[in-house]
């Protein structure tokens, strides 16, 4: 009798699934603040999300590579062990767990009350909801996470119709702006003219690419998400062909609704109003207040959708590791509920963690004054930033051990991945890091640099990572 997974996916499912796992609400997001950081330079923002997809590409195509190489095992944790080890396989699970999607999942539940309220804000303005910064977004945000929570822990096929109908939900908004607004912008000149800050510092020999490096990492929130498909190998019909295939279609794919759905909502509203007030406005004013409050409710569904996907991964992150033997109280995160057939204490632990991210993004990100001073920093965006760092050894040590491989699998495309990663972490350095140091010395406001404070909290707890990564011995009886 077979027991491995059924070969039941051709090469068009393939490519959805990969658009579809990648694809959410982080351009939703994100392209508002790509706007801010190149004050509203359309030619820099485009170029960045174009540099922020190819560091997609890259590290697509290295990461196929192991999925061809190693068809027992899925998933980015087992790559690791595959290349480097169980121990740093189990850092990346820790890592994963504690910081990396939690951190996204807080930035989501928040992003999902945000564009809910925004929906209830323009279909009655009375309500007057700060959807981005009050308090009522915030706790609608942790209403938020306890719904999706209580969905995923009581009906898991509740969950999955969800996470399908918001898969379908969330590329009408994305297609209808980008054709229909590319074509209204066109008619209405709201981009304005760029300001050329690329042309600048090429003819003067300035160097200043901040805002070029802070956009590309803005990207990185929008693209994340590709890792999780190479963990479909083992389904999908010939995957050493389809599986290149659908991973380098599926990117490209990706890159070209991001590009076009960036250029619609620039062609939507003003530039000046898009950078203030997001993206919302630019909906109503190419759609129309009916359809264009409706376009903003799927928008709202489709954050939501990506937030269950997220929170799926969140609630089962103690129990992957306890399954290695591994990580703290490993019996009681092994247990599993038979009534509802999930691991309920992973899960419990799992929403602790996310609303302890949820009030840190707000705190450090939101209100006028950080709760947590130096150490505040974007969450949405370093977590993101480092996982790239701690693919670079696992590029490196794949390079170092694949001997039989030809050239171009074993030395080309990995070489491609590092370079993709090196680039992104050297951007979020340059952006978090050295121009807020340098702007703060040059107000006379002490030593700021977000990225090293972020590096210090990343060190404790992965430090307590160390700590628990094995269980103690049970006393004999």
């Amino acid at each position: 009798m077979a027991t491995g997974l059924k070969k039941q996916y051709g090469l068009l499912m393939a490519i959805c699934m990969v658009v579809g796992t990648v694809v959410g609400s982080g351009v939703f997001f994100k392209a508002q603040a790509i706007l801010q950081k190149t004050n509203g330079d359309m030619p820099l923002g485009i170029l960045a999300w174009i540099i922020g997809g190819a560091v997609m590409i890259f590290c697509i195509l290295a990461f196929c590579v192991m999925a061809q190489r190693y068809e027992k095992v899925n998933g980015v944790v087992d790559y690791a062990e595959a290349t480097i080890g169980s121990k740093y396989a189990y850092m990346m699970g820790w890592f994963t767990t504690t910081i990396y999607t939690p951190a996204m999942t807080s930035v989501l539940a928040w992003l999902t009350a945000r564009y809910f309220l925004e929906f209830l804000n323009s279909v009655n303005p009375e309500l007057g909801f700060n959807s981005i910064a009050g308090p009522e977004t915030f706790l609608f945000a942790g209403f938020i996470l306890i719904f999706v929570f209580a969905v995923n822990t009581l009906s898991s096929k509740l969950a999955g119709k969800l996470q399908i109908s918001a898969t379908f939900i969330k590329l009408i908004p994305l297609l209808l702006m980008a054709v229909v607004g590319t074509i209204y912008g066109c008619t209405h000149n709201f981009a304005g003219e760029p300001s050329t800050i690329l042309a600048t510092n090429f003819a003067t020999g300035a160097g200043d690419f901040t805002p070029l490096f802070g956009a590309v990492v803005a990207t990185a929130f929008a693209y994340e998400g590709w890792i999780l498909a190479t963990s479909i190998n083992s389904e999908i019909k010939n995957s050493k062909r389809n599986l290149p295939i659908a991973l380098v279609a599926g990117g490209i794919i990706i890159i070209a609704i991001y590009l076009f759905y960036y250029i619609g909502v620039a062609g939507g509203a003003p530039v000046k109003e898009l950078m203030d007030a997001g993206t919302s406005n630019a909906f109503k004013t190419v759609f129309g207040n009916v359809l264009g409050n409706v376009l903003n409710l799927f928008v709202a569904v489709s954050c939501l959708g990506t937030l269950n996907g997220l929170l799926i991964g969140c609630i089962r992150g103690m129990y992957s590791l306890s399954v290695r033997n591994m990580g703290p109280k490993v019996k009681l995160m092994k247990q599993v509920d038979p009534a509802s057939g999930m691991p309920s204490n992973s899960c419990i632990v799992g929403l602790v963690i996310v609303i302890a991210w949820l009030v840190y993004f707000y705190g450090a990100n939101l209100v006028g004054t950080p709760w947590f001073g130096k150490f505040s920093f974007d969450s949405s965006e370093l977590p993101i930033v480092t996982i790239y760092a701690l693919y670079i050894p696992m590029f490196i040590m794949f390079m170092a051990k694949e001997k039989k491989l030809g050239v171009l699998k074993r030395f080309i495309l990995p070489t491609f991945g590092i370079i993709g990663s090196g680039f992104m972490v050297f951007a979020a350095i340059y952006s978090h890091g050295y121009l807020p140091y340098i702007a703060a010395k040059e107000a006379g406001q002490g030593f700021s640099c977000p990225v090293l404070f972020y590096l210090v909290v990343f060190a404790v707890i992965m430090g307590i990572g160390l700590i628990v990564m094995k269980p103690k011995k049970e006393k004999a009886e």
